[in-house]
């Protein structure tokens, strides 16, 4: 009997170790330090209620509490433990959560509100007892997040991993057109949109020139936009009632501009915080406040962002903003501008103000602005275009034709100043400053060198250079002053001539310069003659000394013999006027003589007596020493040669046997010559 009972014992034992070994051993689970236990419950007498799969009171199914790293005991007859990963959100990323379980969301809505309550929805009561909602949750998780999340209440979604189980036949349905392998692609995201979004300065991609860029913000949820609005600003049922508060209140235009400018993205930390964005009055779709330069962790389910570059004013700028957004438009150019409508800060319209220096985040879709070069601005109409601005990419070489039907090709070259005040009046009139040189500025310059050339002549226009250009700048400087632009210059910078022109100008220039060659080559020539002439000089200047000397001497001795004749005409005039007066006494005495004579002997016998005293006083013969007979002998002619031999005798005579030479007589001048005796035959 005794051994019947220890045999009973020894089953009892080996019993209770083979219960323990199949029942309790397979019970313990061993959690591993990163890992979770989703307990399951095999059966229960308690069913599940309201359509979760989630038991919280001991249903059968899912249960709400897991396992947490280390030794466990769950009887694996009534339950089933699985381990699951805890969440882990690598550095540069992002996990959207996505709840399986919760009250259903309203109508229309793509996410879940999300109350302080939640937490970093470790805790899944309080999730569910403070109202969670299913569907995408508006946190998301940081870069670095270990969470032990339970895998049925939650997908985390992040860009190598989806954690969790589908359950949902939402989520199942997911699960079946990826194949049963869920990644960020099954739920539409790309990976890049599960990343931190980094807002940083960027490369343009010309040579290292880099640009600092920001943020625009389109929100996929919330309320929609007032009527006539294309953006949300916070503040205000309007968005903009601060900006008319400022303005009743006499701010100044700055100031205004600074507070449009600003952000209030501090209202909902930079739209990190997307139930706050909507406790704030956050609407759907594009926003006007962009993102500064850094680093956020946004949901890509409820926020896409775009980046683009800041504005940035240089010196020697100004930006004219165009305003899409803001208060109504109210006027203030005044009633003599009527090119367009000025506007204060903060209304639609065109900003009476532009942004002077600066960098400035502005929203490009709901401003646009022109930057106004306020500095010189240069503008070629020629091949080579400016590198500071490429405003005139566009221009090119004025063609113009003269009045013979030359065509010329000029290179021209036009400054202009748009005021700093008068930049947004400039833009309102010609919309943009590429408007103003192609549309403006191309068509006024053109028109006026193809007109003024129409009226001239080729050569008259190359001639008359400096004067069509300063015509020019007269006329283009009174086209831009209608338009609020100085005009500092026009230049005509180069002249391209026809080849039949160049060629003709050519040939009579070379005529001119060899007309000038010749001209220098005569002026050498001269000047070697000159040269030659003093050279001459130079060799001779003894000699012209000296015959200067004895031009001085002659000269000196001309006026002593003029002197002396001098002297000489003065006593002969003297002389000679004492003899006259001599002789006109003597004449008057024989006058008187005379006339006694003739009233004495009568006139006959006074005129013989007179003959013969005159022959008497001149001891002339009464008879000719040389009688010869010239034909008048009865002989002939004989008579004559006789008588020219008697002549030469009696010569030979009076001269001692010689043949003496004749003279001829000088009858002293105060006597009278008395009539010739020769030739007479006889008295």
């Amino acid at each position: 009997m005794f051994g019947s009972s220890l045999s009973l014992v020894s089953i009892i034992i080996w019993a209770s170790v083979i219960v323990v070994l199949l029942l309790v051993l397979p019970s313990i689970r061993v959690i591993g330090p990163t890992e979770v236990g989703l307990v399951t419950k095999r059966f229960s007498v308690r069913r599940l209620s309201g359509g979760s799969p989630i038991a919280f009171r001991g249903e059968a199914g899912y249960q709400a509490v897991l396992l947490m790293p280390g030794w466990r005991l769950k009887l694996w007859i009534v339950y089933r433990v699985d381990k699951h990963p805890w969440v882990q959100v690598p550095a540069g990323q992002i996990g959207v959560v996505i709840a399986q379980i919760g009250n259903a969301p309203p109508i229309g809505a793509k996410s879940a509100v999300y109350s302080p309550a939640f937490g970093d929805y470790t805790d899944l009561r309080a999730f569910v007892e403070n109202g969670g909602e299913k569907g995408v949750q508006r946190p998301v998780f940081t870069p670095g997040t270990l969470a032990p999340i339970h895998p049925v209440a939650f997908l985390v979604i992040t860009m190598n991993r989806v954690y969790g189980v589908p359950v949902s036949p939402e989520m199942r349905q997911i699960a079946a057109r990826s194949r049963g392998i869920l990644t960020c692609g099954s739920f539409g995201l790309a990976p890049e949109q599960l990343a931190v979004t980094v807002i940083s300065r960027q490369s343009t991609g010309e040579g290292d020139r880099v640009v600092d860029m920001i943020g625009v913000v389109v929100t996929l949820e919330g309320p929609p936009l007032a009527s006539g609005d294309i953006a949300c600003r916070l503040g205000g049922t309007a968005g903009f009632d601060d900006i008319r508060q400022m303005e009743q209140q006499g701010v100044s235009s700055t100031n205004v501009m600074e507070a449009l400018l600003g952000s209030k993205n501090t209202l909902h930390n930079n739209y990190q915080d997307y139930q706050a964005f909507l406790d704030h009055g956050g609407k759907v779709g594009l926003q006007h406040d962009p993102l500064l330069p850094g680093a956020y962790n946004l949901n890509p389910f409820l926020v896409r962002v775009d980046l683009v570059p800041m504005l940035v004013v240089e010196q020697g700028q100004v930006a004219v903003v165009k305003a899409y957004v803001g208060l109504p438009t109210e006027d203030v150019s005044g009633k003599d501008f009527k090119f367009g409508s000025l506007v204060n800060p903060g209304h639609r319209g065109i900003w009476s103000e532009p942004l002077r220096t600066g960098k400035y985040p502005i929203n490009p879709h709901c401003y646009q602005w022109e930057i106004v070069p306020t500095s010189i601005l240069t503008l070629n109409w020629a091949e080579a275009t400016s590198q500071a601005h490429h405003l005139d990419a566009r221009l090119t070489q004025i063609e113009a034709k003269s009045r013979e039907g030359f065509v010329f090709q000029i290179d021209l070259q036009v400054q202009i100043h748009v005021p700093d005040g008068e930049a947004p009046k400039v833009i309102s009139m010609v919309g943009t400053m590429l408007n103003l040189v192609t549309e403006v500025l191309q068509a006024a310059v053109g028109n006026h060198f193809r007109d003024k050339l129409q009226g001239m002549e080729a050569v008259e226009f190359i001639q008359e250079r400096h004067r069509v250009q300063a015509e020019a700048f007269e006329y283009i400087g009174s086209q831009l002053n209608q338009y609020r632009i100085e005009t500092k210059g026009v230049y005509i910078q180069d002249v391209v001539f026809p080849a039949d022109l160049v060629g003709v100008l050519t040939a009579r220039q070379i005529a001119v310069q060899q007309t000038e060659t010749y001209q220098r080559e005569k002026e050498a020539e001269d000047q070697r003659i000159r040269m030659e002439q003093a050279r001459g000089t130079a060799d001779m200047q003894a000699s012209l000394a000296k015959a200067q000397v004895g031009v001085d001497i002659a000269r000196n001795e001309a006026e002593a013999r003029k002197a002396a004749a001098d002297g000489e005409a003065t006593y002969i005039e003297r002389t000679g006027t004492a003899k006259g007066a001599e002789v006109r006494a003597v004449g008057m005495a024989r006058a008187e003589a005379y006339k006694a004579q003739v009233e004495a002997l009568g006139s006959v016998p006074t005129a013989v007596v007179n003959a013969i005293t005159a022959l008497a006083e001149r001891q002339l013969p009464f008879v000719p020493n040389n009688l010869v007979m010239v034909n008048g002998g009865k002989e002939g002619s004989a008579g004559t040669i006789d008588g020219l031999a008697a002549m030469m005798m009696g010569a030979m005579g009076a001269q001692g046997g010689k043949l003496a030479e004749p003279t001829a007589p000088h009858p002293p001048a105060s006597q009278p010559t008395p009539p010739s005796m020769e030739g007479q035959g006889h008295m």
